[in-house]
């Protein structure tokens, strides 16, 4: 069923479209303050159940529903993970050799630093919540504006509305997938929400972007957070390019936006 749009809103025109057993609604043009309606739409989105959503027109796959999500212990399941990941990975970690290059290397090319990995024997259990007091939803206005300044696809964006519980459940519902393991990233999206404020305000081609309000300011909650990161099996987080876990894990202190992609 076609749901009812905000009318106390200046929404530009637009169209309804299903995505599996879900209908969103599309604008025909990104209005002009964006920034502005993104703030009122997350405001009102707990009493409307709309979330805002930059995407790209028919790129998407097989909607999910949330129920996966629903049933993933995360604190299990990401304990698991992490053993396994360490022990695929510790010979890397130990020896600093691994950031040579083979000898039919091109002229030219550095080597790759060496990354001494996440410095726990195992799991650490979740960051703590950031620092209470930010607004949510401004910090994911000015993300939204940020990344329409900058992002070089921004003129192919659209905005959406949908219907959600919040917005880590917004990418499987509108059907992205690129790879990613949906209901374990919904779940952290999810979890990320409650502790620092985080808002996913854009998926598109192999990308999602989170606008954050509380980032952990401690260097050790940070590294913490970033082992979180890692184990969403984002192809960006450390590998891709090749960045030292504690270089990546320093550059989350304070940091508002996060970006995650999936070749």
């Amino acid at each position: 069923m076609t749901f009812s749009l905000p009318r106390e809103l200046r929404l530009p025109s637009g169209r309804f479209e299903r995505r599996g057993p879900t209908e969103i609604w599309l604008a025909d043009e990104l209005p002009d303050d964006i920034e502005e309606l993104w703030v009122e739409l997350l405001r009102r989105a707990p009493d409307t159940g709309l979330y805002p959503h930059l995407c790209w027109p028919g790129d998407h796959g097989a909607p999910e529903g949330a129920e996966a999500a629903d049933a993933v212990d995360l604190e299990k399941v990401l304990a698991v993970d992490f053993t396994a990941y360490r022990e695929a990975r510790l010979p890397y970690w130990s020896d600093p050799s691994t950031a040579e290059l083979p000898d039919d290397t091109p002229e030219g090319v550095a080597p790759w630093p060496h990354d001494p990995g996440p410095p726990f024997d195992s799991w650490p259990g979740f960051a703590p919540a950031g620092p209470s007091g930010a607004d949510p939803a401004e910090a994911a206005a000015r993300a939204v504006a940020e990344l329409l300044c900058t992002d070089p696809f921004a003129s192919s964006f659209v905005l959406a509305l949908v219907p959600a519980r919040c917005s880590a459940d917004v990418p499987a519902l509108v059907g992205w997938d690129h790879g990613a393991p949906m209901p374990l990233l919904t779940a952290l999206l999810r979890s990320w929400e409650e502790r620092f404020g985080a808002r996913v305000i854009a998926a598109y081609g192999g990308e999602v972007q989170v606008s954050v309000a509380r980032p952990p300011l401690d260097p050790g909650d940070a590294e913490r957070l970033a082992l979180e990161h890692v184990l969403s099996t984002a192809d960006n987080i450390v590998d891709d390019p090749p960045t030292p876990f504690p270089e990546y894990a320093r550059e989350l202190v304070g940091r508002t936006e996060w970006r995650f992609w999936w070749d």
